[in-house]
């Protein structure tokens, strides 16, 4: 696989790493000649972070630096635009890349905010791109979101899956667009309650910060907010939805929020897709799994709590 990076940033040096551990070839344009002359060591630092996660492959693919990436396109299987988050730079972007680029190469951009339809907004121009929101850092995060404009073709999501997949990226791909994406949308929702939580005196940051860290972060680590609720719960997510729905929805009401009720139908919809996920006879051993894990993550992130100096 030949990739261009457009962007010598954090996520583009982050990209770049990954694609060569896994042996593609990679091009790396970034126009401006200081940051591309601190690339090496930025995506050395970045293949250092790699290996400490345990995700190195070793398959060393060349990473060609670039100025100016338009000798690189016609070749590429995929280009991701990691450049600056403004709308306008990223129309322009793109609109080299779809007369410089060949027919077949897909084109996605790394936006976390601007979906593509703002960046390309002729549904004619859009067969090829997509929107591939990685996680930051992306080097040890492998998972991104690919989010269609309207006249994404379903082809190519299939081929974007199947690019990011042969770099180790664990893809979701999304049916729509929406504002934010899945990922923001679920950070956000956490980040502006706890600012009201703060803003209310119904306590600190501090307090806040303990209890994402110290009761949340760790269940959510091993698992997502539907399979903590089914594994804390006999019975399930039907038991679940049946105990807190409830409260979930005076609580989201209070705050003048929407859709707050889980309808019988959605919460069968989302039991049906769990029980896809994990059959019922296998929830018990899931529970067990769960505790053992969570013992050994708390041990884990404890002793990294004690060495702050980060060595």
């Amino acid at each position: 696989m030949r990739v261009v990076v457009l962007g010598a940033g954090s996520i583009g040096l982050s990209f770049a790493a990954v694609f060569a551990d896994h042996g593609h070839g990679v091009a790396l344009a970034e126009p401006d000649p200081d940051r591309r002359a601190a690339a090496p060591e930025g995506i050395a630092a970045q293949a250092e972070a790699i290996a400490l996660a345990g995700l190195a492959r070793g398959l060393a693919g060349p990473v060609e630096l670039l100025a100016d990436a338009a000798p690189a396109l016609s070749a590429a299987d995929l280009v991701v635009e990691a450049g600056p988050e403004r709308l306008e730079a990223k129309q322009a972007i793109f609109a080299g890349l779809l007369a410089g680029a060949g027919p077949q190469t897909i084109l996605a951009t790394a936006s976390s905010a601007i979906a593509m339809s703002r960046i390309l907004p002729d549904p004619a121009q859009q067969a090829r791109a997509l929107v591939a929101h990685p996680v930051n850092p992306p080097a040890v995060l492998r998972m991104i979101e690919l989010v269609p404009a309207p006249g994404t073709l379903p082809g190519t999501l299939d081929r974007a899956a199947a690019l990011f997949g042969a770099a180790g990226f664990h893809a979701v791909r999304l049916g729509r667009e929406i504002e934010g994406f899945v990922l923001n949308r679920l950070q956000g929702a956490v980040l502006r309650e706890a600012y009201r939580l703060v803003d209310e005196g119904v306590t600190d940051v501090a307090g806040i910060e303990a209890v994402m860290r110290l009761g949340l972060g760790p269940r959510w680590a091993l698992s997502g907010p539907f399979e903590t609720a089914e594994l804390n719960t006999p019975g399930g997510i039907a038991a679940h939805a049946a105990r807190m729905g409830p409260a979930y929805r005076r609580m989201g009401e209070a705050r003048g929020e929407t859709g707050c009720d889980w309808r019988p139908e959605l919460v069968a919809r989302v039991e049906a897709q769990r029980r896809a996920l994990l059959p019922e006879a296998d929830l018990p051993a899931r529970v067990a799994w769960r505790a053992r894990a969570v013992a050994r993550l708390v041990a884990f992130r404890d002793g990294l709590a004690g060495d702050r100096d980060g060595t």
